[in-house]
């Protein structure tokens, strides 16, 4: 499978004050913000990182979610099949609009419940798009 970068999503009250201080963090400007969302694509240490604005539940407070985001959809499938291989349960999201962007993905579940994404990024969605298919909250 080739690995480009880890992800990890936390849930933030304020995108806004949480990119600043990510800004001044990771000392790069973030590559999408749109309202209610940020992502920085960090080179060093390799990480795609984004910040969604809601609620903190009880069980996983900022923790929103991980993943590994992958070079194509062959990748992603091939981490499916070695997943359930490994007898693990997988939920699949293919031709989805997620994070403002078309994917493809699966996801599995650790055993303390944190949610993992495997995943490829095909395009950038505008806004009005997202908004239209409802897609505008689905990371989180």
């Amino acid at each position: 499978m080739a690995v480009l970068r880890p992800h990890l999503a936390l849930t933030v009250s304020d995108v806004e004050r949480s990119t600043e201080f990510y800004r001044a963090l990771f000392g790069v400007e973030p590559t999408k913000e749109r309202p209610g969302y940020a992502k920085f694509e960090v080179a060093e240490p390799a990480l795609n990182f984004t910040l969604n604005e809601g609620e903190r539940g009880d069980g996983l407070g900022a923790f929103n979610h991980a993943g590994i985001q992958v070079a194509s959809t062959d990748d992603v499938l091939r981490a499916r099949a070695r997943l359930v291989e490994a007898g693990l349960a997988t939920f699949d999201e293919m031709d989805t609009t997620c994070c403002y962007a078309k994917q493809d993905k699966i996801w599995v579940t650790a055993p303390d419940g944190e949610s993992w994404e495997v995943f490829v990024s095909h395009a950038d969605v505008e806004p009005e798009s997202v908004e239209q298919s409802g897609a505008a909250r689905c990371c989180g």
